[in-house]
């Protein structure tokens, strides 16, 4: 069932929690985050934004520590628009979704270029930044500048879905939630009661066993009453990506150095390090995979395979190690990375991983503590 037009109207009518009893609660039971303003201290707009692009397909707890080291590092805006992407990728390595580093770093440079190193207001200028859509434009005019504007993240979709008892699936959904999220925005207070909504969906109205009974809306709730929370909000089912498998080698110089390279600037992992690979294709085929090895060396296959999840497709690689003599030089496009600075070097997960099955110590020495994606839906 799609709400919309004046069954929409009717339905907001008849179960319409008060925004009121939102703050309320929220002011009780907020959560402490580093990059929120404590009560009656003005937000950061730069604070906001750095914590709202992070927090994208992540979790707060993965995030803590990223933030802290980002803003130890750049503590401005300016500092961040001046420094290398790749300095950014190196701090960024192992938070994932890559792509989100670049668009930072990009909007950063915009920021200090086209606005003197101030956050503009509005939606409209917000929405016109490197990697800043409708949900990101709206989270950090509301909770930056308390403008009326209404973020609709995971959270506050799944705290909508419950409370009307939306129907109709993600992600056609999404236009519906929309409009009943901006009917329950407040005209005062609009960042608290954004946040209140996030602390709402993070606290008690979780994924998987709310606690209704502790919701400062359980009255207003269609979906309590009906006693099915858990299965809001409808989902179609997602179309698995076909399974791809590749290569990876990794060269060891007896000196104390592996064999590394750059991927290209835009596209999957962008600009991030890698040891070479071939292609990652579905016919991939594991005969010949030495054929597109970086170098001429004795080749030892590892056992098993590294297994890695994208958003649109699985990966599977082979991956391949080999001793070369100290002095070997580096082929076209790549170079020698010393072992000592592996843990510092913007490598992402996945190559991580390949490194760790071949007997190369990954780690940063400040280790991040991530725990598993959830999205955005229980940060």
């Amino acid at each position: 069932m799609t709400l919309s037009g004046t069954a929409l109207v009717r339905k907001r009518e008849r179960v319409q929690p008060r925004a009121v009893d939102l703050l309320a609660w929220y002011d009780r039971h907020r959560r402490t985050l580093p990059w929120r303003a404590k009560p009656g201290e003005a937000p950061d707009p730069y604070r906001v934004w750095l914590s709202e692009i992070m927090l994208q397909q992540t979790t707060v707890r993965a995030v803590g520590p990223y933030y802290a080291r980002f803003l130890e590092r750049f503590p401005s805006i300016e500092q961040l628009a001046a420094a290398g992407l790749r300095d950014v990728l190196k701090l960024w390595a192992g938070l994932g979704y890559y792509a989100r580093a670049r668009n930072l770093h990009a909007c950063a440079k915009a920021i200090v270029e086209q606005h003197r190193g101030t956050f503009p207001r509005t939606i409209a200028e917000l929405t016109a930044l490197p990697g800043l859509g409708p949900y990101t434009a709206a989270a950090i005019a509301a909770i930056a500048f308390d403008a009326h504007a209404t973020p609709v993240d995971g959270n506050v979709e799944r705290v909508v879905t419950r409370l009307f008892a939306c129907e109709e699936e993600l992600p056609a959904a999404k236009p519906a939630i929309r409009q009943l999220a901006e009917g329950l925005t407040p005209e005062a207070r609009t960042g608290d009661f954004a946040q209140a909504l996030m602390d709402l969906g993070a606290t008690i109205c979780t994924p998987k066993k709310p606690a209704c009974a502790l919701c400062p809306w359980n009255a207003a709730c269609a979906a309590f009453r009906r006693g099915d929370a858990e299965s809001f909000p409808r989902k179609a089912a997602k179309p698995e990506g076909e399974l791809r498998r590749g290569a990876a080698f990794v060269v060891v110089r007896a000196d104390g150095y592996v064999l590394t390279r750059v991927r290209p600037d835009n596209g999957l992992l962008g600009a991030m390090t890698e040891v070479p690979t071939t292609a990652w294709t579905p016919e991939f085929d594991g005969r010949r995979a030495r054929d597109e090895a970086p170098l001429p060396a004795t080749w030892r296959r590892l056992p098993g395979v590294v297994r890695h999840t994208f958003t649109h497709f699985p990966l599977e690689l082979t991956v391949y190690r080999a001793e070369v003599p100290p002095g070997t030089a580096a082929p076209e496009g790549t170079r020698f990375l010393p072992l000592s600075e592996v843990a510092g070097e913007a490598f992402p997960n996945l190559m991580r991983k390949v490194l760790a099955s071949a007997g190369i110590d990954p780690r940063p020495t400040d280790p991040p503590g991530r725990s598993p994606q959830r999205g955005r839906t229980h940060r």
